[in-house]
């Protein structure tokens, strides 16, 4: 189940990041060359990560991208809340940076609980 969910949240990211990538464009640090290019490679990492979830053989790889993927956006996501980066003229509060800064480790191990890559502290998902 838990695989599932998180393959399902970064499909879904994954579309969003190529369908309509301007607002992860505008949180995209400016030391990032090609954000444009940066935002429609990562969307189709997620899509490809989501996917890879959910095939056995490709599982445990998956997982460990999703992982590095997730360590890697970070750093945009630390720039969006310290930055103050408006998104459609909306300014978020650290009601919402601040949870989502704090939930990006939780994040990272739950693509390697799921995909097999470490069983701690719960046991195997399977």
């Amino acid at each position: 189940m838990a695989r599932t969910v998180l393959a399902l949240a970064y499909g879904i990211a994954g579309a969003a990041h190529l369908a309509r990538p301007g607002g992860f464009v505008a949180i995209t640090p400016d030391w990032v060359p090609e954000p444009e290019l940066v935002v429609a490679l990562t969307g189709a990492a997620e899509i490809a990560g989501a996917i890879g979830l959910m095939i056995p053989p490709l599982r445990k790889a998956a997982g460990i991208g999703l992982a590095l993927y997730a360590l890697c956006v970070w750093p945009a996501n630390f720039h969006h809340a310290l930055s103050d980066i408006g998104l459609n003229g909306v300014h978020l509060s650290w009601w919402y940076h601040g949870p989502r800064l704090a939930l990006q480790p939780i994040i990272i191990w739950w693509a390697l609980w799921a995909s097999g890559v470490t069983d701690w502290p719960l046991g195997r998902e399977d």
